[in-house]
């Protein structure tokens, strides 16, 4: 399995880095049957985060062709303000900051990874409102940071109140600590529950709350 975690301009290190390490920890325990690399939509080259003095190194550039597993993390800025705020301040909004990638590559390639049969698209915190903002995943199921929940909806999203939600080639987190729990579910998913328990082991962290899928019979009432 080799996945791809995508590096744009003002993205969570936090949503990066932690699942990274659980991918990358699976890449060991397994002998190497699950590679890990940093990726930009514009190839290599040395990308910022959302907090200061803190950046990642893209090594190369996204592609669905190459990945089994893509993963979007969200960004770090400031929260909205309300009307009054100046154009300057209204930039470093987190929203603001995910709809810059609009004008990149990534939704195209992100659309491409969504139509290949073979590629899963994860998403960590904010990194399902990309997909959402730019059309993607309107009438799939999905999760994200609460905060971002209701921008979700309006894009056709079915959103579901899960620390995890697993829609085929669709897997979303919501808060930025679920990327953890995101990631061990895909080893346990492509790779095998044996791998992932050791990784949970390793790293002394074991998952939150249920896998929300489509299966089984619904609840006679909503929670």
């Amino acid at each position: 399995m080799h996945v791809q975690f995508v590096l744009f301009d003002g993205f969570d290190p936090l949503d990066v880095i932690a699942p990274y390490e659980v991918v990358h920890a699976a890449g060991m325990l397994s002998g190497g049957a699950v590679t890990v690399e940093l990726v930009s939509a514009e190839g290599a080259r040395e990308v910022p985060g959302g907090l200061p003095n803190v950046s990642l190194r893209a090594a190369g550039v996204l592609d669905p062709a190459r990945a089994d597993v893509i993963v979007l993390p969200g960004a770090v800025g400031d929260l909205p303000t309300g009307d009054e705020a100046g154009e300057e301040e209204r930039a470093r909004t987190i929203p603001a900051i995910l709809a810059r990638t609009l004008h990149t590559e990534l939704p195209r390639l992100a659309k491409e990874a969504l139509d290949r049969e073979d590629t899963v698209v994860a998403t960590v915190c904010g990194g399902s409102l990309i997909l959402a903002m730019a059309g993607l995943i309107e009438g799939r199921h999905a999760t994200g940071h609460p905060m971002g929940r209701d921008v979700l909806e309006a894009s056709g999203v079915h959103v579901v109140d899960a620390r995890v939600v697993d829609d085929g080639d669709l897997v979303t987190g919501a808060g930025v600590t679920s990327g953890l729990d995101l990631a061990l579910y895909l080893v346990e998913r492509e790779v095998g529950s044996r791998i992932a328990h050791a990784v949970e082991q390793f790293f002394a962290h074991e998952r939150r709350g249920t896998v929300w899928t489509a299966t089984g019979p619904a609840p006679r009432v909503a929670p």
